[in-house]
């Protein structure tokens, strides 16, 4: 691991990686945060999906077995099904001798079906406002110059970071994988898993809000740089919660990501 090269991940081969000081999440300096390490299990699934004239992810969910250390990685893929239209795919996530997340993923052929004029619930939503009319603001805990907060950049549309349901924009400042630009499907990952975070109804001092899961679902393909997320944490008194996130590129509404959420008082 460095600190200073300008990317999440260096690829030693096809299936391995080391991660860089840019993965680090809040809760240890020795953990990655759960966005970057499910991005490049995406980064893998396209790849293998690519093959099969598969281009669209349109659903990726993880379950986070373990806290994903900050070192090497290894990345396994295979295809569970492949048919016309889709293709089921699952991937392990591997890391210090175990398996630290299982995934799976749906990967759907396109085709250019146009949307009629007048079809109920369309034109789809906009974000509240676009990134260049909003706060550029940090991450409480970008205090370094590395970690995952200094990965990518955000800009504040409504609400405060980790307190209560808030809108924010995530970019990436920087690579996911040295010497590649992220797809526009690695993008929306990195920055969706964020949902618990930016929307945390608990105080960061006091209580651990850790997602055990992730799971996006995407309607169409992703575009440009910017991901905006409309987050709202809702808790059910019993350790346990759901954090849930409505989706936007520039263009209007992508899809939703959910995290089901470990709950409890540091101490």
């Amino acid at each position: 691991m460095t600190s200073t090269s300008p990317w999440a991940y260096s690829p030693r081969d096809s299936h391995v990686f080391d991660a860089t000081a840019f993965t680090i999440g809040p809760w240890s300096p020795e953990h990655q945060h759960a966005g970057p390490p499910s991005a490049l299990v995406c980064r893998a699934v396209e790849q293998a999906a690519a093959a099969q004239g598969l281009t669209h992810v349109g659903r990726l969910t993880g379950n986070l077995l373990r806290p994903v250390p900050v070192g090497e990685m290894r990345v396994e893929v295979a295809a569970d099904y492949v048919g016309r239209n889709a293709g089921h795919y699952s991937a392990r996530l591997l890391a210090a001798g175990k398996e630290v997340a299982r995934y799976t993923a749906l990967v759907q052929r396109e085709d250019d079906v146009p949307v009629p004029a007048g079809t109920p619930g369309h034109p789809l939503p906009h974000a509240p406002r676009p990134p260049a009319d909003s706060e550029p603001v940090r991450m409480p805990f970008a205090t370094h110059a590395a970690g995952y907060g200094n990965l990518i950049e955000n800009r504040l549309v409504a609400g405060t970071f980790f307190h209560g349901p808030c809108v924010a924009w995530f970019r990436m400042r920087h690579p996911l994988v040295a010497g590649e630009t992220p797809s526009p499907y690695q993008r929306v990952v990195v920055a969706a898993d964020s949902g618990n975070g930016i929307s945390a109804a608990v105080p960061f001092k006091t209580h651990v809000f850790v997602n055990t899961d992730l799971t996006i679902h995407l309607l169409r393909r992703p575009r440009g740089e910017w991901v905006c997320l409309e987050a709202r944490t809702a808790l059910g008194g019993n350790g346990c919660g759901l954090a849930e996130s409505a989706l936007y590129d520039e263009h209007g509404f992508i899809g939703r990501a959910v995290q089901s959420l470990a709950v409890r008082a540091r101490g």
